[in-house]
């Protein structure tokens, strides 16, 4: 693979029942950090993976519908946090971000989109049909808050499947190169989230599999543990959801070398973040 440099970090939490993220867990509600990657690719420049929570969350959730996802879910934005205040502080500017890959829709990992004018924006084709066809009702029982979508999206917007090009894989049957150039490999992950994906990148140091929210936990992956069933209500297919955890548990097992980093696993990451962003530490 093309060899790139990673950041990891936080960009504010929520709280969840440590039950419903591992079935028969204590009964505790733990922290579920919003992770973000920032990526440097030597000749496409800086690119994001996902986004975090910024403070529109609270501005979008004011009132109902979406005033419930608030009251279910408590969120906590850190001052500084937000993924703009991070990049500033070594003297970048949000202009400087060329690309941001999408992970899915959900509002943990799209909150800063807004902030990104000049980026290029990749998703697949499942995840931004369903973010821009949910009924606004409803949308924020999926974890959605179109609010958090820039309006100009359609301009900058590119479908992962029609932009890269594809490879074969034994265990996912296929992945994309996003670039075309060895350096981002796209894996879909659908289950959680409607066209969700995870990217593999390789570092000087490591290879790391950032799987979104595929699972929540390493223990799902590892020791084949399941969330409680009452989450399937917001996700978008449980049987994918297996199908992809399935997969997610072979590659562990094909490649232990790989730092596989599920998004809200504390155990993973609080060992990979930094408050301070360096290139080439992972």
């Amino acid at each position: 693979m093309k060899k790139i440099k990673l950041y990891l970090n936080y960009a504010g939490h929520c709280f969840a029942s440590a039950q419903h993220v591992i079935k028969g867990a204590k009964h505790e509600m733990i922290k579920f950090h919003a992770l973000f990657g920032l990526l440097h690719h030597p000749e496409k420049g800086w690119i994001l993976f996902d986004t975090g929570y910024t403070t529109r969350f609270y501005d979008c959730t004011k009132s109902y519908p979406n005033k419930i996802y608030a009251n279910a879910t408590r969120v906590v934005i850190p001052a500084g946090s937000e993924i703009k205040n991070q990049i500033e502080s070594i003297g970048l500017k949000t202009s400087d971000i060329n690309h941001v890959i999408i992970s899915h829709f959900h509002a943990d990992h799209v909150g800063g989109l807004k902030d990104f004018n000049n980026a290029r924006i990749y998703c697949t084709k499942k995840a931004y049909k369903q973010a821009k066809e949910i009924n606004n009702l409803i949308a924020f029982s999926k974890g959605i808050l179109k609010d958090l979508i820039p309006n100009d999206i359609e301009d900058r917007l590119i479908f992962i499947e029609d932009f890269s090009s594809t490879k074969s894989d034994t265990i996912f049957g296929v992945k994309y190169d996003l670039f075309q150039d060895n350096s981002v490999f796209i894996y879909d992950l659908p289950g959680h989230a409607a066209g969700q994906i995870g990217i593999e990148v390789e570092t000087l140091k490591n290879k790391y599999f950032l799987v979104a929210d595929s699972c929540w936990d390493e223990r799902a992956y590892k020791q084949g543990k399941l969330p409680h069933s009452i989450v399937r209500l917001f996700f978008d297919s449980w049987k994918d959801y297996k199908d992809s955890l399935e997969k997610i548990s072979k590659y562990y097992k094909s490649y232990p070398n790989t730092l596989i980093v599920p998004t809200h696993c504390s155990k993973t990451t609080d060992n990979l973040v930094s408050d301070k962003i360096e290139m080439d530490v992972l």
